[in-house]
């Protein structure tokens, strides 16, 4: 059956959500842990395994961002998963599954297994083993439904090898070595079509920041974190900002910190800092725009969590009166009209991921055209940028 969406157009950022703040939501269930791993399945957050008081555990929750609530679900390996309990593993998700692979467990230093979460059947599968060598505490990423995953520590030593993994054919390629110091404990996300890695162990507390190109498999190294060098921080990406929080430093002080990156200005801010207990190895996630932070260990385990709202726009915006969106509401094309030639327009999800503006934007004499074509229905963003700042930001919607 076709359906018809409608697009809507709203002045708000964020529904109306307080921004550049800080709110306190539903702890997660089970008992206090560090060193758990996090990924999205269709819009809930899941977050698996991990270290408590009692050892280390394999036991799932996935958390609804509107009931605020965490529920129970199959623990990694299912029924037969006996001795997969792991903590400093890493997961990600492509498409309906997800994967943890790696970690360290009770009698097992490093794992380089790999499970696989199919959210249809609720159930879990082996897949390829880590082609590398089996290690804890590495660096993981998804960029266009292929993970990248390198660093860690493995019985040899620090890492700094990196892979990519395939789940549509279920293959492991080695990439070339990412040219930081080899490292444990980094914080690695993705942002828009982007990696990101910074921080971490090499010896000694890291700080440095750098991007991943997937298109020509390079990096590239960005602003250093102008805070101080720490291990076992967080970090996420909501186009164009990215986070790193919390993570113990290099005067063994468990940080609160929250450090925003402007991806076009490759420059750092200092944001409210997390309302919790500094702590390290905590996850954090991104749902409907915002970005989670929960667990972790600070001389105790943790099980509190927190979501920060940013605000969507930076840089001197243009006024309202210089941009004009019609129609309102729109079933296909969208206009903007603006009073300058010189911008750029950007369209993303909430998720951070940019979308193809050559698909869905072009320019026009007055302004810009975004063709709806085949986006589904959700929230997406449009940010208007002048030589590489952003000067205006506005949300729409398909319903």
């Amino acid at each position: 059956m076709l359906k018809l969406f409608t697009l809507l157009i709203t002045l708000t950022p964020l529904c109306g959500l307080a921004q550049n703040t800080w709110s306190q939501k539903d702890s997660v269930n089970g008992a206090p842990r560090s060193v758990s791993s996090a990924f999205i399945l269709n819009n809930e957050a899941y977050i698996v395994a991990g270290l408590d008081e009692e050892g280390f555990r394999r036991k799932m929750y996935s958390y609804d961002y509107f009931q605020d609530d965490w529920d129970a679900e199959e623990s990694l390996g299912g029924i037969n998963g006996a001795g997969l309990n792991r903590g400093s593993a890493c997961a990600f998700s492509v498409g309906l599954k997800a994967y943890v692979c790696l970690g360290q467990g009770q009698t097992n230093g490093f794992f380089k297994d790999n499970w696989e979460y199919d959210l249809v059947t609720q159930t879990w599968s082996q897949k390829s083993d880590f082609i590398g060598e089996e290690r804890r505490q590495a660096a993981c990423f998804v960029i266009d439904g292929i993970a990248y995953i390198g660093t860690g520590i493995a019985p040899s030593g620090l890492k700094k090898d990196f892979y990519s993994y395939d789940a549509s054919t279920n293959t492991w390629t080695q990439l070339g070595d990412f040219p930081g110091s080899a490292r444990k404990e980094a914080a690695a996300f993705t942002m828009g079509s982007q990696g990101f890695l910074g921080t971490g162990d090499d010896g000694v507390m890291l700080n440095d920041f750098w991007q991943f190109e997937p298109s020509t498999e390079t990096w590239t190294q960005k602003a250093d974190l102008p805070a101080l060098p720490r291990k076992g921080a967080v970090g996420w990406g909501i186009f164009p900002n990215a986070y790193i929080c919390a993570g113990e430093d290099n005067t063994f002080t468990y940080s609160d910190e929250l450090w925003e990156y402007n991806y076009w200005l490759d420059s750092w801010t200092q944001q409210p800092s997390l309302p919790g207990p500094g702590r390290s190895n905590a996850v954090a996630f991104v749902l409907n725009g915002q970005g989670f932070v929960g667990t972790g260990y600070n001389g105790v385990f943790l099980d509190d969590l927190y979501a920060f709202s940013p605000t969507l726009s930076t840089g001197i915006e243009l006024d309202k009166n210089d941009v004009h969106i019609f129609p309102i509401p729109a079933n296909d094309n969208v206009n903007i009209a603006v009073n300058e030639n010189n911008l750029e327009l950007t369209l993303s999800g909430m998720d951070g991921k940019i979308i193809s503006s050559e698909k869905h934007i072009s320019k026009t004499a007055k302004g810009f055209s975004i063709q709806r074509k085949d986006l589904s229905a959700g929230t997406y963003l449009i940010r208007l940028a002048r030589e590489g700042e952003f000067v205006y930001s506005d949300k729409i919607v398909f319903n």
